[in-house]
């Protein structure tokens, strides 16, 4: 059962499904890139790996996003119950997805793809063991639900990270690049938008900022063992968290939402 106050109090109900929004479209979107990768993976048993990963995202955005529509229809009083996780899915426009910058960017070559991924995981880690401490009892039990899920998600990409870094001149040349790529997208997840100082305030999250110093010890331990080098700094953001995309994720909701779009009446 969700707090009370979450229900009685109007804005800070509308916080909890932003929140709430913010957490699912993060592993959806993710989980829609990594699916990219089906069929394509470097070798058969990394193919399946990378497609479970994908699941796991989107398991992770169903049981956010179906949390944000129970809070919607209470918040609405509509006599039918309007808001569902395939409407949250399909039917929001791009300005109104709340993930961060860092999940929709190309899949690249898998030196990038891996490193998107551990940056996620390592940071979604942290999150989530703290989420196990939500005073709200149901994003506590979807933290608790899926860290062992994250857990696996983290390792798996360590062990890739280290595995180009220190691999061959031309592993190595490619996460050089991806580092270059990625991350001055990095920062966003620790800058909070207004809805997660709010549920920070309140107990339901943990404040983001806080979470930089474990995230960067975790990622320096890969990063020394891979025997790469952190940038210097990241440019700090919040600009997906509040709608603000790239022209990127316009291009994944195309492709994602077009069959629900076309055929917005069907269910199968």
């Amino acid at each position: 059962m969700t707090m009370e106050l979450s229900r009685s109090d109007n804005l800070s109900s509308n916080q909890l499904i932003n929140y709430c929004l913010h957490l699912a479209d993060n592993a959806l979107i993710l989980g829609h890139r990594n699916s990219e990768w089906c069929g394509h993976g470097p070798i058969l048993e990394q193919d399946i790996a990378i497609s479970n990963i994908s699941l796991d995202l989107i398991g992770h955005a169903r049981n956010f996003y179906q949390y944000a529509a129970q809070l919607i229809n209470q918040t609405t009083n509509q006599p039918v119950n309007l808001s569902t996780e395939d409407t949250l899915a399909y039917f929001r426009d791009a300005p109104d997805f709340k993930n961060i910058l860092l999940v929709e960017q190309p899949n690249g070559d898998w030196a990038e793809t891996i490193l998107r991924q551990f940056f996620f995981s390592a940071y979604q880690y942290l999150l989530f063991e703290k989420l196990q401490e939500s005073k709200d009892e149901q994003i506590s039990a979807i933290a608790t639900k899926s860290l062992k899920e994250i857990t696996y998600h983290r390792r798996w990409s360590s062990e890739w990270i280290i595995r180009l870094g220190d691999g061959t001149e031309e592993s190595r040349e490619r996460m050089v690049k991806a580092i270059d790529n990625l991350w001055n997208y990095t920062d966003e997840m620790f800058v909070p938008a207004a809805y997660e100082s709010q549920m920070a305030n309140k107990g339901i999250c943990p404040d983001v900022a806080l979470l930089k110093q474990s995230w960067v010890k975790r990622t320096t331990e890969v990063f020394d063992e891979a025997t790469l080098v952190i940038p210097a700094s990241s440019k700090s953001s919040k600009a997906g968290k509040e709608g603000n995309h790239s022209s990127h994720l316009t291009d994944i909701l195309k492709e994602l939402q077009s069959v629900a779009r076309v055929h917005p009446a069907a269910s199968w």
